[in-house]
């Protein structure tokens, strides 16, 4: 067909009188680039403009109208007039280029995360939870709220219009607040906003209802009204597709200029008749009124192609929007008319050239697409895999389909027997690991425990593959294996060693004894320390690398080694510009105890820098091929002739093989988890919980010593002073970096909570309790993200004011008020009388809502380790390098001395680990 007929490039006439110049429309989709208060960013801005031009209309993400409205992080607002600047530029940057601008308008409900909106409780219909795990029963709504929240979409017009939008659409699907009021399933009221279908319909109707008011007051003639619907709800009651044409007249009746249908396909037919194959819109077609069928229908799933969007019109749509074709080419409307055929993928190298904000590319919808193009080196054969996956209550088993170089696909198998309710999770994992052609993937938010099983499986099946092609081949799988360079472990150090190794020319393997790569690394949580850097620069702090060497060496109670201290120093703002080079860019900065300057980097969003590093990290890994084996122990580092000659390595099977190489790195973290190795150098530790993961037990120290390595500072175990101790899960020092506060259960504050970890420690443990609090407000939640993921986790007590939040907690109500007021009082004076706290005096503690986590010490990091010199060779007792083995990380000792300052592990572990890579790949040269 040639684009001189072809429908797609016909104009449309809306119903209102507005014409579409043609029948292709990029579909609303979620960026999470937002600011944290939901303002637009310029980032935002750019992205909208660069898809605009050649298609028609662009629906622009959906905008919650009130603050207890956003339903995941990095949304955008229009719940006041400060946020219509930003839409406006939206606005402009979409119609300057030829294209309508339209604005997806919604309110989240009870879909809502309280950790979304400060902690609160979300607002619904009724007080029913959604139906998914760990769902927060919300707060129904009053009468006079419902009419309160009618007029909050009002608003929200009237500011789409200021903002100079082109028209807005009513977002009624996806389970959202105007859905919710529609379903029998989450509405169970019985006023008038409840009960009978003519009474659920009620809330949709007044919203558009007030939308028209609104655009005839406000807007020119051709304001366009648009509506969106999912057509059907699983639950039992739930809507159903008659129950849903229902609706669609009654609105149509009012007034519409289209309805856009939401589904995952455009021909996908009803997921509650599952024996009917009928295609929705072929019904919707058949079942629709005259008054209904004058309303323009917009269909949405699946078109990458021209043939796509034509099959489309073919079955009955008006429009077709376009949703990951629009992502992955900004020019995807020009290139479909100059009938270019397309894939669904996106060049890992390419973020920045597509124009495709931060936020989004490590959303699961992009990073899915996201794909190295660089031909993969790993050899399989082909064929099915088929492996069980087995995790806590998740026991399913999965096909892994096979090319000699790719895998091609992923599929559950089907057994009665097998609990197989883990569909999206399943789904979301299998695009991802299929696009990055790995299972060294990011795990599924929410569902950690069963993304790593399903990554393992896939391993597993990989290493059938790999062995069986190797048979296949006449080799003996078991024999030995040749690699320049062997890294033995998958934390920070060691992951940054085999990329920066890799970079050198060498063939590298990383060698993991846990069932996942990270490491401790994954669980650090407040940042890089560096000095002298350029996001500091750019952020207007004066900072030095005496003062960060001198403050180091203070915190470390001046034993460090203190060459291995001026070179971490020296080269610490190079590793921030390494990560930066290699897409994992650290840019926004705080403080930590011990230090006078904010120097620790962390990510824009604020998050915790582990998983971020982590990711970052693996996403290097997979782009150069590096072999990872998991579940794989070093039984030994093989010396011959006084130098290294490779490893013995024993897999989950029991099987073991040698795999020869002229360089070892030892990356294996502390032994924090080995309570008797801590115990034996510090007995009064017994009983401790630690925050490090299972596999920090030491065992890279004991390998190391067997070839004759000395060590150093093995009694320096630092306690790190809050923990939460049910789950041993670390409370970030950014918390206390951000402004909070330590208070103990007489309501008192007891030390200066900038002070170093082993003295804060101290007065902890010198406590009745043995135990205190972490007090913050609202403003220490919003400036950190770890904040968050503690209230999701059920850490956190919260209260709007301090005198509930004690009572909760079983505190004095006037003496936590009292130690309040007196800290905000120190705030504003910069100058803390009682305990001499001269950093993170941010401000004072007073926007509610108010939190409190209990927290008490609990072993973090072990100081002591191996000796090395500058180059990161292992050194033996008499000071002489080991040849050809090399250690970075909490392997590592006499770089913190006595106590380590909150983060220095990660500049240790990148610095160290890259220098490793380094000296380990030119020693393999050699």
């Amino acid at each position: 067909m040639n684009n001189a007929i072809t429908p797609i490039l016909r104009p449309l006439t809306l119903p209102n009188g507005a014409v579409l110049k043609n029948r292709l429309i990029m579909a609303p989709m979620t960026t999470c680039t937002g600011f944290y208060d939901g303002t637009v960013t310029s980032e935002l801005v750019e992205y909208y403009r660069a898809r605009a031009g050649s298609i028609g209309a662009v629906i622009v993400e959906c905008c919650f109208i009130d603050t207890k409205g956003p339903a995941f992080p990095g949304a955008i607002a229009i719940d006041s007039d400060n946020k219509i600047p930003g839409l406006t530029r939206i606005a402009d940057a979409i119609k300057s280029k030829g294209s309508k601008a339209i604005l997806q308008i919604y309110h989240g409900g009870r879909m809502v995360e309280p950790e979304l909106i400060g902690g609160k409780v979300p607002v619904a219909p009724s007080a029913i939870a959604a139906p998914r795990e760990g769902a927060t029963t919300p707060q129904a709504l009053t009468a006079e709220e419902v009419d309160v929240m009618i007029t909050k979409f009002g608003d929200a017009v009237n500011r789409a219009i200021k903002a100079g939008f082109d028209g807005v659409e009513i977002h009624g699907a996806n389970t959202y607040l105007i859905q919710q009021f529609y379903s029998p399933n989450s509405n169970q009221r019985d006023d008038k906003w409840g009960g009978s279908r003519d009474n659920r319909a009620r809330f949709p109707l007044e919203v558009l209802e007030i939308t028209h008011k609104m655009a005839d007051r406000f807007a020119h003639d051709g304001f366009i009204i648009g509506y969106r619907f999912s057509p059907e709800e699983i639950e039992v009651p739930g809507i159903r597709f008659d129950d849903t044409l229902y609706l669609l007249e009654k609105l149509a009746a009012r007034g519409l200029d289209y309805v856009h249908f939401s589904v995952g396909q455009l021909l996908r037919p009803s997921i509650v008749d599952t024996s009917d194959p009928t295609p929705l819109i072929e019904k919707y077609r058949t079942l629709r009124s005259e008054t209904l069928a004058k309303v323009p229908v917009i269909g949405v799933g699946g078109v990458i192609n021209k043939t796509d969007a034509e099959s489309a019109l073919d079955h009955g749509y008006d429009l077709v929007a376009v949703g990951k074709a629009c992502i992955a080419y900004p020019d995807w409307a020009d290139r479909i008319i100059n009938n270019e055929q397309l894939e669904l993928y996106i060049d890992s190298t390419q973020r920045e050239a597509l124009i495709i904000p931060e936020p989004l590319w490590r959303f699961s919808l992009v990073d899915a697409m996201i794909r190295d193009v660089s031909v993969s080196g790993r050899k399989y054969k082909a064929g099915v895999y088929q492996e069980k996956v087995e995790a806590e209550a998740l026991k399913l088993k999965i096909n892994v389909t096979l090319d000699t170089d790719r895998i091609t696909d992923i599929s559950l198998v089907k057994d009665d027997t097998l609990d197989v309710d883990f569909t999206t999770t399943f789904e979301n994992l299998r695009t991802r690991i299929l696009v990055a052609n790995s299972p060294h993937v990011d795990a599924i938010t929410g569902a950690t425990t069963q993304s790593e099983a399903l990554k393992k499986a896939v391993s597993r099946a990989l290493a059938t593959s790999s062995k069986e092609h190797v048979i296949d081949e006449g080799g003996n799988p078991n024999a030995p294996q040749n690699y320049d360079v062997v890294v033995i472990g998958s934390g920070g150090a060691g992951l940054a060693a085999a990329i920066q190794a890799c970079d050198e020319g060498a063939h590298v393997v990383i060698i993991e004894k846990m069932p996942t790569i990270g490491g401790n690394t994954i669980k650090a949580s407040v940042g890089m320390n560096a000095a002298e850097t350029r996001f500091q620069k750019l952020k207007g702090i004066e900072d030095s690398k005496e003062l960060f060497y001198e403050e180091t060496l203070k915190g470390g109670k001046f034993k460090n080694n203190p060459i291995l201290l001026r070179e971490f120093v020296e080269l610490a703002p190079e590793a921030i510009e390494w990560l930066a080079s290699h897409e994992i860019e650290l840019n926004d900065i705080t403080i930590t105890g011990g230090m006078s300057i904010d120097r620790t980097h962390r990510p824009a969003d604020r998050s915790a820098v582990g998983g971020f590093l982590i990711s970052g990290l693996v996403k290097n890994v997979n782009k150069r091929n590096i072999d990872v084996l998991l579940e794989t122990s070093v039984a030994e580092i093989l010396f011959e002739n006084d130098t290294v000659t490779g490893v013995k390595v024993v897999d989950e099977y029991n099987d073991s093989r040698i795999l020869n190489a002229k360089s070892v790195i030892v990356a294996t973290g502390g032994f924090s988890a080995n309570r008797e190795m801590v115990v034996k150098y510090r007995p009064e530790l017994d009983g401790f919980v630690t925050t490090n993961h299972k596999g920090a037990t030491g065992s890279g120290i004991a390998m190391l010593q067997k070839l004759g390595a000395d060590t150093v500072d093995m009694g320096e175990i630092q306690i790190h002073p809050t923990v939460e101790q049910t789950t041993s899960y670390l409370i970030s020092e950014s918390i206390r970096g951000g402004g909070a506060i330590l208070v103990s259960q007489e309501g008192k504050r007891f030390f200066n909570e900038m002070e170093t970890r082993d003295k804060v420690s101290a007065e902890i443990i010198a406590l009745p309790e043995k135990s205190a609090w972490v007090i913050f407000d609202e403003q220490v939640r919003l400036n950190n993200k770890a904040a968050d993921e503690y209230i999701g986790r059920g850490f956190v007590v919260s209260a709007p004011f301090p005198n509930e939040l004690a009572l909760k907690i079983n505190m004095d109500q006037d003496a936590l008020q009292q130690t309040l007021a007196r800290y905000n009082q120190f705030v504003e004076q910069q100058h803390d009388d009682d305990f001499g706290r001269a950093t993170a005096l941010r401000h004072p503690l007073n926007h509610g809502p108010f939190y409190a986590i209990r927290i008490a010490p609990g072993v973090h990091h072990t100081m002591g380790g191996v000796t090395i010199n500058t180059d990161t060779a292992v050194l033996d007792s008499h000071k002489q390098v080991i040849d050809g083995v090399w250690a970075a990380g909490e392997v590592v000792g006499g770089i913190h001395g006595a106590n380590r300052i909150g983060g220095n592990a990660v500049a240790d572990i990148i610095i160290f680990g890259t220098l490793a890579g380094r000296r380990a790949a030119a020693h393999a040269r050699r």
